[in-house]
């Protein structure tokens, strides 16, 4: 007789039991539609941020684009006051390095005693300037501010110290050197005459009476053309963003401020000249 198992198959136990694989199939698809739904998420995410990012690329670019038109606008605010700042610069450099020729040459013929007499007087601001009937005292290279340079004779030699003397009650004379006090020599001056090659510059027309070189310095009077800045005709001024942003409120600010000041250094000027050129 066979036997029958009445347990049922869902039931049973063992080798006898039945598999159960199947089941498992539709968690394997499911996961794998999870996975890919995953996927397509991700590259739409991924998708939707590069698209962000290119639109705020461009939104940067353009607000850049703005940002330098608006920094060219402004450009002529800040070259204005560059330009301003430059001439008056220049104007209170010429006017306060101006040298009062007139007061020195004034209290010269004060200082000038009976018994001297001046052949050559040559006053200059620096020894790069040269005169071509002025005098050439070797000694002027060395002083870089106004000075004179006084040629003449006097009665003596105790005279030219005399003179020496009285130079230093001019205003402002710093120092004053002696290149040369000679009395003439008979001897050559005889034979010269002789010749006929006596020059007439020589003022020495007696045996006592001496001719002198002497320097007269104003060290420290300013130097003509010292830190003077010369303003550019073609001058260009380049401004990032960030600059013209800042600078653009004191730029407009400063507009009319830079014009009065431009006009209050010409009337410096005007008086500087009035006040030190006679007949101006």
């Amino acid at each position: 007789m066979r036997p029958v198992n009445l347990i049922p198959s869902e039931e049973r136990r063992g080798q006898h039991a039945p598999s159960r694989s199947g089941r498992l199939t539709p968690y394997v698809v499911v996961g794998a539609m999870l996975l890919a739904l995953a996927g397509v998420c991700a590259v739409v995410l991924t998708g939707n941020q590069i698209s962000e990012r290119k639109a705020k690329i461009a939104e940067l670019n353009q607000e850049k684009a703005q940002l330098e038109a608006r920094a060219q606008a402004l450009a002529g605010y800040t070259s204005f006051r560059s330009l301003r700042d430059s001439r008056t610069t220049t104007v209170a450099s010429l006017a306060d390095s101006r040298f009062d020729w007139e007061r020195v040459l004034h209290e010269l013929s004060l200082v000038l005693p009976g018994n001297v007499w001046l052949s050559t007087v040559t006053g200059t601001v620096n020894p790069t300037i040269a005169i071509g009937s002025g005098a050439t005292i070797t000694s002027r290279a060395g002083v870089a501010g106004p000075a004179l340079e006084l040629v003449g004779c006097a009665s003596s030699q105790d005279a030219v110290a005399g003179f020496v003397s009285a130079l230093h009650d001019i205003d402002g004379v710093t120092r004053v050197s002696v290149s040369k006090s000679e009395l003439p020599d008979l001897t050559q001056t005889d034979t010269a005459s002789a010749q006929g090659a006596v020059t007439s510059d020589d003022c020495r027309t007696r045996d006592f009476i001496a001719r002198f070189e002497i320097l007269v310095a104003f060290d420290a009077a300013p130097v003509s053309g010292a830190g003077v800045v010369a303003p550019s005709a073609t001058s260009t001024t380049s401004l990032s963003p960030t600059d013209a942003s800042s600078g653009v409120t004191e730029a407009a600010n400063d507009e009319n401020a830079a014009r009065n000041s431009i006009q209050s250094a010409s009337d410096r000027t005007r008086w500087a000249v009035t006040t030190f050129i006679p007949g101006q």
